[in-house]
C-alpha cells in the first residue's frame, strides 16, 4: 500500500525471516560463526538461543541457504511437538529415507538411520539434523537425540546436530536427568537484541534493501524505536512497518517520533503519551531541566562534599566534571539517606544515553559528542568499541570496567547511570556526573542486567577470532593468552594462523575464567584477556586479579 508513496519496491519491515534483509550485527555474526562452526566441524552439538524475535530463524534460514557445506545432507525439524517415534520418522524423512516397514519400532527407524548415516560417511558426506524450536522438545525426545550422537564410527561422529530455541531452551537443559546430553553440547551461544546503535543500523539496512533511496526515519525516530522495541528485531519490524503506514495515511514523507509512538500504541494496544511531567519538562524547554537537575546536583553536593566544594556546586551542576580513572571520590562506602529510586527520580533529565555515555568516555579520557554520532561510532573511530550484555554483577566483576547500567525507577522511568567502582557490598554510581554510593543489592532493585562497556580492541579492530582466522589479532591473542599464563602458551607465538592448539589454549582459558567453553575468542574472551593484562591507569571497577596475585 505505501512502497510506492515511499520509492520502495517491496515493504521492507516484513516479518518472515527473508534471509536477504539479514542485518549481520556483531552478534548476529558471531552467532553465524558458531553456527557455520558446527556444521563443519565433525560431531556433537550446537545450541543457539536467544528471545522471541531476535533473528534466530533468519539465522537457520541463511546457514540453510548460503553456508551449508556443499557434501552436507540436512535434516530439517521446524516443529518438535512430537513424540519420540516421530521425530525420527521425520529425520527420515527430511533425509529422504525410506520409512522402515515397522514403522512403530524405534530399533527399526535408529537402524535405518544408522545404516544411511554410515553410507554417506563412506560417502564423504556430512549428515546435519537443525532443529527449530528446540525448547519445545519433549523429554523422551531429547534422551532420544542424545542417543543420536551414539551414532558413530571409531573416529568420529556421524551426526551434527544444531539446537535453535528460546531461553527456556537452557533451562531445559540444566535440569539434571538431562545432564548426559548438556554435557555434550560443545557449543553455545545466546543471541541477545540489538544495540541501540544497530537499530538504527538495522532500520537502514532493511530500508536500503527495498529501494530505499534517501533517509525516511528521522533520528529521533529511530530512537524511539529502539526505546519501545530495546532492539528485538521483530518488535522493530512491526512498529516500523506500522509507523510507514501511519505516514502514508497522513501524507508524510518522513518518519518522525511521534508517529513511532502512536504506531507503537496501536501494535501493543496502549496509549501512547508521557506523563503530564515529562510532558511539562519538555514544553517548558531546556531551563527548567537546568532548574531540576541544579536543584539535584545542589542537594547532594551538599550531602556529600566538603562545605567548600558543596558552596560552589550550583553553578557547576548541570556541568559537573567527569572524575579522572582512579579517583578517590567516595573514601568509605556509606549507604545513602536518600534512596537511589528518589536520587534518580530528581535526577530524571540528568540521566539521558547521552550524559552516561559522557561520564563513560571521561574515564577513558575520551569527549564524547553530544549530537554528533552514535556513542558506539565515536567510540569505534577512537580505536575503541562497545559491548553491550544483559548479565549479573559477576559477569560485570569479571569484565572489570565501568559500565552504564539501565535503571528502571520505581514509577517506571528508565535512567542511564554510570557504575564507577564496586567495594564489598556497595556500588558506586555516577548521576549526572555526581557521584553516589549505595548498597549492590538496592542497585539490583532497580536493575534487571542491561549494561554497556567500552574496552580497547587489540590494533584497534574488534573481531570474532575462530578456527581459520588469520592476521596480527590472532598473533596478539597467542601472545596475550602466554602472557598471562605459561600454560596457554602455543608452540607457535608469532603464528597469524588460528590452529588446533591456539583453539585448544583458549578452550583452557575459558574453562579456567567460567566462560562458555567453545574454543572461540569472541568479545567477552578478548575482553576479559584484556582486563588482565590491562595497564594500571586502566578505568577499573576493581582491583585487577593478577594484581593480587
Amino acid at each position: 500500500m505505501y512502497t510506492s508513496f515511499f520509492g520502495l519496491h517491496e515493504k521492507p519491515f516484513s516479518i518472515t525471516p527473508d534471509p536477504r534483509y539479514l542485518f549481520m550485527s556483531e552478534r548476529h555474526g558471531e552467532a553465524l560463526a558458531h553456527l557455520v562452526y558446527g556444521v563443519t566441524e565433525s560431531g556433537g552439538f550446537m545450541q543457539l538461543t536467544g528471545e522471541v524475535g531476535t533473528g534466530k530463524t533468519t539465522l537457520v534460514r541463511t546457514l540453510l541457504l548460503n553456508r551449508m557445506p556443499a557434501n552436507a545432507d540436512v535434516a530439517v525439524v521446524l516443529n518438535p511437538q512430537l513424540s519420540a517415534r516421530e521425530f525420527l520418522v521425520t529425520i527420515c524423512e527430511e533425509l529422504h529415507l525410506p520409512v522402515p516397514a515397522e514403522r512403530d519400532s524405534i530399533k527399526a527407524l535408529i537402524d535405518a538411520l544408522n545404516r544411511h548415516l554410515l553410507s554417506s560417511h563412506a560417502k564423504g558426506r556430512r549428515t546435519i539434523l537443525v532443529v527449530d524450536e528446540a525448547q519445545n522438545l519433549a523429554a523422551e525426545v531429547l534422551e532420544q537425540v542424545r542417543l543420536l550422537t551414539n551414532l558413530e564410527t571409531a573416529r568420529q561422529k556421524l551426526l551434527q546436530i544444531v539446537l535453535i530455541g528460546q531461553p527456556e531452551l537452557r533451562e531445559l537443559l540444566g535440569r539434571n536427568d538431562l545432564r548426559q546430553l548438556a554435557q555434550r553440547i560443545t557449543g553455545r551461544y545466546h543471541l541477545e537484541p540489538l544495540s541501540r546503535a544497530d537499530t538504527d543500523r538495522y532500520i537502514e539496512h532493511r530500508l536500503k534493501v527495498a529501494g530505499a533511496l534517501g533517509e525516511i526515519f528521522s533520528s529521533s525516530a529511530k530512537r524511539e524505536v529502539y526505546r519501545l522495541s530495546q532492539g528485538v528485531p521483530r518488535l522493530i519490524n512491526v512498529i516500523c512497518d506500522r509507523a510507514l503506514l501511519g505516514a502514508y495515511a497522513a501524507e508524510r514523507r518522513r518518519v518522525e517520533r511521534g508517529l513511532v509512538q502512536r504506531a507503537a500504541a496501536e501494535v501493543t494496544g496502549k496509549t501512547a503519551g508521557m506523563t503530564w511531567l515529562r510532558w511539562a519538562l519538555t514544553t517548558a524547554g531546556i531551563a527548567v531541566a537546568v532548574i531540576v537537575g541544579a536543584s539535584f546536583l545542589s542537594m547532594l553536593n551538599e550531602r556529600r562534599l566538603p562545605p567548600e566544594i558543596a558552596d560552589n556546586a550550583p553553578a557547576a551542576a548541570v556541568e559537573a566534571p567527569v572524575p579522572a580513572s582512579g579517583a578517590d571520590s567516595v573514601a568509605d562506602p556509606v549507604q545513602d539517606e536518600t534512596s537511589l529510586d528518589e536520587e534518580l527520580r530528581l535526577a530524571d533529565e540528568l540521566t539521558s544515553t547521552d550524559t552516561a555515555l559522557s561520564t563513560l568516555f571521561g574515564l577513558w579520557g575520551l569527549t564524547y559528542e553530544r549530537g554528533g554520532p552514535n556513542g558506539c561510532g565515536q567510540a569505534e573511530s577512537a580505536g575503541y568499541a562497545c559491548f553491550e550484555q544483559r548479565g549479573a554483577w559477576s559477569s560485570l566483576k569479571q569484565f572489570n570496567r565501568p559500565a552504564v547500567l539501565k535503571l528502571v525507577d520505581h514509577g517506571g522511568n528508565t535512567h542511564r547511570v554510570v557504575v564507577t567502582s564496586v567495594t564489598g557490598d556497595y556500588a558506586e554510581l555516577s548521576i549526572g556526573g555526581v557521584l553516589v554510593t549505595h548498597p549492590v543489592e538496592e542497585v539490583s532493585d532497580l536493575w534487571f542486567g542491561q549494561y554497556l562497556l567500552l574496552w580497547r580492541p587489540p590494533n584497534g579492530i574488534s573481531q570474532a577470532l575462530g578456527p581459520g582466522s588469520r592476521g596480527t589479532n590472532v598473533v596478539w591473542l597467542r601472545q596475550s593468552l602466554a602472557a598471562i599464563d605459561p600454560r596457554y602458551e602455543t608452540t607457535s607465538p608469532d603464528s597469524e594462523v588460528y590452529d588446533n592448539e591456539l583453539q585448544g589454549k583458549v578452550r583452557d582459558f575459558q574453562r579456567d575464567n567460567r566462560l562458555a567453553v567453545d574454543g572461540l575468542a569472541g568479545q567477552q574472551t578478548q575482553i576479559i584477556i584484556n582486563s588482565l593484562l590491562a595497564p594500571d591507569e586502566t578505568p577499573r571497577l576493581t582491583v585487577p586479579r593478577l594484581a593480587q596475585e
